[in-house]
């Protein structure tokens, strides 16, 4: 049974953001420090990436693990109510993140996902960023 009424969640739901996340922002913030320029949110290509590199080729996903089922993840659990609605919702995405994925591999660009557990370690974080861009 949730705790909130319908109203409550619906208020609190509405809050989460799908771009500008506290994630989000801590990547960019780190990108920009290290002297990275980059595009935001492009709509021309699919999945409309968080941070793109044009001239790299290169796309960042920033995603949040529960959201988007990050695998092995503490945050990645499931609701304790509702699951008939959440696990199909949450399982598209994943399954969208996939999609997406492949379609832009094909196109020839390179992708990494930075999941919302990984900024909290900054050191990993600028390694990870740098080895992917400088490649």
């Amino acid at each position: 049974m949730d705790t909130l009424s319908r109203a409550e969640r619906g208020e609190r739901m509405s809050r989460v953001k799908n771009k500008d996340s506290k994630a989000e922002m801590i990547v960019r913030r780190l990108l920009h420090s290290l002297g990275y320029g980059y595009r935001l949110h492009v709509g021309g290509l699919p999945g409309k990436p968080d941070i793109v590199f044009p001239g790299r080729k290169r796309i960042i996903f920033v995603h949040g693990c529960f959201w988007h089922r990050h695998e092995g993840c503490p945050n990645n659990r499931l609701p304790k109510s509702r699951l008939d609605f959440w696990l199909p919702k949450l399982e598209g995405n994943r399954e969208r993140d996939i999609e997406i994925l492949a379609v832009l591999r094909e196109k020839g660009w390179d992708v990494l996902t930075v999941w919302e557990c990984e900024v909290k370690d900054i050191q990993r974080l600028t390694s990870k960023l740098g080895e992917f861009l400088d490649d």
